[in-house]
């Protein structure tokens, strides 16, 4: 992933993307809109037995603490229709998720006072950050359902977070855990050159202006 990282810092943008007039407000600059879904990752993809799979809770917790699939299937089931916005240039409108919503799970987490932010951990060694404040938007998942579907393998079964106001690298597919902090620290990508908030609507990319991304980056991938 660090070769991947180099790589998408050092290409040059082709040109800014547009969309169509009565979709200009739903879709950032420099975005492309498609019915498609991208498949964007880097390594093997994971496969879990769900019996032994859990999501870890810890850090700045009262008591650490850890969730099977089939005690997060208890919860209360929440479905919503979302814009989704990769740094890779494309975004897909309306797309339809079902999970836990994190203000659901929240209150069972046992956050101390002083957590202000989040380290989301999934496998293969990948981490991203997060305020915590932006986790308690009522848009924000942790979904296991897309398109009225179980997840597939590629997009992060059995759980992947959905934060739809921030570009899609900061939704983590395969999560394992989930890290209360005190202070903010930089995850994968953000230690990579990107940035550490990632608003699509201000092009919050890269951490710095030399960096662009090309038009097309997400044109050579797989597609669901």
């Amino acid at each position: 992933m660090h070769n991947k990282a180099e790589r998408l810092k050092k290409v040059s943008a082709v040109r800014r993307a547009d969309a169509a007039p009565e979709l200009a407000h739903r879709v950032p600059p420099g975005q492309t809109v498609t019915d498609r879904f991208p498949i964007l990752h880097e390594g093997d993809v994971p496969r879990y037995d769900l019996s032994s799979w859990s999501l870890r809770v810890f850090g700045e917790v009262e008591e650490e603490r850890s969730f099977s699939f089939e005690e997060l299937l208890a919860l209360p089931q929440t479905k919503t229709l979302c814009d989704i916005h990769c740094v890779t240039r494309w975004s897909k409108l309306d797309t339809e998720w079902e999970g836990v919503k994190f203000t659901d799970l929240l209150p069972l987490l046992g956050a101390k006072p002083d957590a202000k932010y989040v380290m989301i951990h999934a496998d293969e060694d990948y981490d991203t950050n997060l305020p915590l404040e932006d986790l308690q938007r009522e848009d924000v998942l942790l979904a296991h359902h897309f398109d009225g579907q179980p997840l597939t393998d590629k997009h992060g079964w059995p759980l992947r977070l959905i934060v739809p106001h921030l570009y899609f690298w900061k939704s983590a597919k395969w999560i394992t855990g989930i890290e209360f902090m005190k202070e903010d620290r930089e995850g994968f990508w953000e230690r990579n050159g990107f940035h550490n908030y990632a608003d699509p609507f201000k092009e919050q990319r890269f951490s710095s202006d030399e960096y662009v991304m090309p038009e097309d980056e997400w044109t050579k991938k797989e597609f669901d």
